[in-house]
C-alpha cells in the first residue's frame, strides 16, 4: 500500500525527513522510531570542514522561519569517522545531502560516498540560499547539468538533485538535471528572504539573508511540485511547508511520489511517524489501494 522506490532506493512508504532538519538521525532516535521513516536525508556535508554565517543563525517569521546556518559541518572525512558507524546501523535508507563550491568537489564527494555499501542514495544540495557565492548552480541550467553529469559518472547509486524556487523558471532546471542523469529532484528548497528588528534596524540575522521555510512558502511549493511533476519523467519528491498528514496528501496529489518533512522537524519531531499513520488511514478511509494511485491526480 505504501511501498514506493526513488531510483533503486526501495521505501517502505513516501516520508522522507530533510536534510538540515533531522541532524544525522542519531540526535532524534530517542523522539522518533527511525525504522518508520521511508528514508532519512543527512545534513548536508561538504569535502572541507565549514564554520557556518556567523549568529544569529535562526529567528521566525510570520508563518515559518529564516534559517542561515551556512552549511556548517565537520567535512566528509570526520562524516565517514563519526557519524556513518551509527547511521550503518539503521534499517531505513540513508541519502546523504551533499555540496560543494564546484563541479571538482561534487565529484569527490560522490565518488567517496559511493564506496560505502550502507549509503543508499546521495542528495545534491545545488540550491542553498545562505552560503556566500556569486550565485547558486541551481539558479543555471548549465550548471545544473554539469554537476549533475559528473557526480553520475562516479556513482551507481541513486541521485536526487535538490532544486532552488529562487529561480524564474524552476521546470527547465529539473529537465537539466534529468537530462543529466538524476534519479530525481527533490523541491523546494528555501525561498531567500529576510527579517528586520524595527528597533535597532538591523537584520535579525548574522548573514543578513537567509531561507525561508514552513507553511508560509507552502502554496508556491505546491505550484512548482505540480509544474514540474508534469514536465519531467523521473519522480518528484515534494516539500514546503508540509506540517501534517494533509500537507503530504497534497504534495502527493500534485504530483509528488514522495515527500520530505523539513520545518515541522522542529516543532514536533515525531511528527514524520504520524504523517505515515495519517496516510494510511487516508488511503483506508478512502478505500485507495497503493499510494501510487494518487500521484499527480490533482485535476
Amino acid at each position: 500500500m505504501m511501498k514506493i522506490k526513488i531510483g533503486k532506493i526501495k521505501l517502505k512508504n513516501p516520508v522522507m525527513v530533510a536534510s538540515g532538519t533531522f541532524g544525522y538521525a542519531k540526535e532524534f532516535e530517542k523522539l522518533v522510531n527511525l525504522k518508520n521513516i521511508g528514508a532519512i536525508i543527512t545534513k548536508t556535508i561538504t569535502l572541507n570542514p565549514r564554520q557556518g554565517n556567523p549568529m544569529p543563525r535562526i529567528c521566525e517569521t510570520a508563518s515559518g522561519m529564516l534559517n542561515a546556518i551556512g552549511l556548517q559541518n565537520e567535512g566528509i572525512d570526520d562524516f565517514i569517522k563519526e557519524k556513518m558507524p551509527y547511521l550503518s546501523r539503521i534499517s531505513t535508507p540513508i541519502i546523504v545531502s551533499i555540496s560543494g563550491n564546484n563541479i571538482d568537489e561534487f565529484f569527490i564527494l560522490a565518488r567517496r560516498l559511493n564506496k560505502i555499501k550502507a549509503i543508499s542514495g546521495i542528495e545534491l544540495n545545488i540550491s542553498c540560499p545562505n552560503i556566500k557565492c556569486k550565485g547558486l548552480v541551481a539558479q543555471d541550467k548549465k550548471e545544473t547539468y554539469e554537476v549533475v553529469k559528473a557526480v553520475r559518472k562516479t556513482t551507481n547509486k541513486t541521485v536526487i538533485t535538490k532544486l532552488s524556487p529562487n529561480v524564474t523558471d524552476i521546470t527547465e532546471i529539473a529537465k537539466a538535471a534529468e537530462d543529466a542523469g538524476s534519479d530525481a529532484v527533490s523541491l523546494v528548497n528555501t525561498f531567500l528572504g529576510m527579517a528586520i528588528d524595527a528597533e535597532t534596524g538591523k537584520s535579525k540575522l548574522g548573514n543578513t539573508t537567509g531561507g525561508l521555510s514552513g507553511p508560509c512558502i507552502k502554496p508556491i511549493a505546491l505550484r512548482m511540485v505540480y509544474e514540474v511533476s508534469r514536465n519531467i519523467d523521473i519522480p518528484v519528491i515534494g516539500m514546503g511547508g508540509i506540517m501534517n498528514t494533509i500537507d503530504a496528501i497534497e504534495f502527493i496529489l500534485a504530483g509528488a511520489t514522495a515527500i520530505q518533512v523539513g520545518t515541522a522537524n522542529f516543532i514536533e519531531p515525531g511528527i514524520s511517524g504520524k504523517i505515515v499513520k495519517g496516510i494510511e488511514a487516508y488511503l483506508k478511509k478512502h478505500k485507495i489501494e497503493r499510494i501510487q494511485d494518487i500521484v499527480g491526480k490533482t485535476a
